[in-house]
């Protein structure tokens, strides 16, 4: 006799956008029930819903109230649980909604961008039971104030492997309006394919230096509590791609290339070369919450003064050069040259933990169409670097033939 399973599905907010697409989504589910599977909905807000709400705050105060604007912005998976909810009924699916604080969802009160403490799994275990299925809005909680708190942009999917850890779901699925996860993005190189499987490192990798799949949050929780993911397209019955542990998994060279246009460069010339400066130059930053990532520092050949560049999301540039010049005196910078014409490109695979050569094939790759780089980051399996941003559709497309991911 077949298993039943639980199982968490999650849909963003594309895979929500009109009505059509949320009847599209509730007729997946029921498939899964009509199996005699057990289902928990995991849902976004429909389409641009939370852009829109984030450009009505904007409009109404400059006031940085967070749990205000948690507040807000929580409402828009607040209509789409309860339309995702009535989409099932309507097909004769026993369903109902949630909301974060009705289950509840602790979070602590990092408000925007609040960490999921626990999830009490009761209250879905008895709904679960009686053959209802729950459809909970995803990107939110509650704090131990009392008020409704947000996890972040891309919430949702960490909403989802939350709950499919706390109810040891037998795997979790987020659906997209993608197939799966590809070696690159398709609108940018033609010939890019689905990847079947990926390792938790492989998409934890990805994840954090641009692709859009998955919110790097969740997919690092999930290798945490060994959830399985699947991605997974929310109009296509396509396979997708499986996320999991590497034991069975071959270990390519390359899985695939990811790139983002969101970056920007900072270089402060001639810093006096001496303890602390660096500290006091990356502490300003984190300070007003601005994140580094690619750092490179050249010594003049006095030895007394440096050359320090590195990157940071473009969102921040305006506030990141702003703190700078705060400092500049202080620190005794004598120039300060921002450019947000790059663009960071990177090649992940965890087959680069036991063959050489990888790196300097695709600086090879790059050399011989004479595309410069400015910037180089590693970790055990992946490598970035830092090209300009005229350059990125040309790289990621000799990259993809280069590593034979065609």
């Amino acid at each position: 006799m077949r298993k039943k399973l639980l199982i968490v599905k999650k849909f963003g907010g594309t895979s929500l956008a009109t009505i059509d697409k949320i009847k599209k989504a509730a007729n997946i589910v029921k498939k899964e029930v009509s199996l005699g599977n057990k289902v928990i909905v995991i849902v976004s807000a429909i389409g641009k819903t939370t852009d829109k709400l984030q450009s009505l705050i904007n409009k109404i105060s400059l006031n940085n109230d967070e749990k205000e604007i948690d507040s807000i912005l929580s409402s828009g998976e607040q209509a789409s649980s309860g339309l995702m909810a009535l989409a099932l009924k309507n097909i004769k699916i026993n369903a109902r909604s949630f909301l974060g604080w009705q289950i509840p969802i602790f979070t602590n009160t990092s408000y925007g961008k609040a960490k999921i403490l626990d999830i009490n799994s009761e209250v879905l275990k008895k709904e679960i039971k009686k053959g209802i299925t729950p459809v909970i809005a995803g990107f939110q909680g509650i704090s131990n104030e009392f008020r409704i708190s947000t996890i972040g942009r891309g919430g949702s999917d960490t909403t989802a492997v939350a709950i499919a850890s706390k109810l040891s779901a037998d795997r979790c699925d987020i659906h997209t309006d993608v197939d799966g996860v590809f070696t690159a993005d398709p609108r940018w190189v033609k010939k890019a394919k689905k990847i079947d499987q990926l390792t938790y490192d492989e998409m934890l990798e990805m994840a954090s230096v641009g692709a859009q799949v998955l919110e790097p949050r969740s997919v690092s929780l999930a290798k945490n509590n060994n959830v399985a993911l699947w991605v997974k397209s929310s109009s296509k019955n396509v396979k997708g791609t499986k996320i999991h542990n590497s034991i069975k998994i071959e270990k390519r060279n390359v899985s695939g290339i990811v790139f983002s246009k969101n970056d920007s460069k900072i270089t402060l010339l001639g810093i006096p070369d001496k303890p602390g400066v660096a500290a006091k130059i990356f502490g300003s930053l984190a300070d007003k919450d601005i994140n580094v990532d690619m750092i490179v520092q050249n010594i003049s050949s006095d030895g007394k003064y440096s050359d320090l560049t590195f990157t940071i999301s473009e969102a921040d540039l305006f506030k990141a050069k702003k703190c700078i010049n705060q400092i500049k005196n202080e620190i005794k910078i004598k120039n300060v040259l921002p450019d947000n014409n790059v663009a960071k490109i990177s090649i992940v695979g965890i087959g680069m933990r036991t063959n050489a050569g990888i790196a300097e094939d695709m600086f090879k790759a790059l050399g011989q169409k004479k595309i410069n780089i400015d910037l180089i980051s590693t970790s055990e399996i992946k490598i970035s670097v830092l090209i300009s941003r005229r350059n990125l559709k040309k790289a990621i497309n000799i990259l993809h033939k280069t590593y034979d991911l065609e």
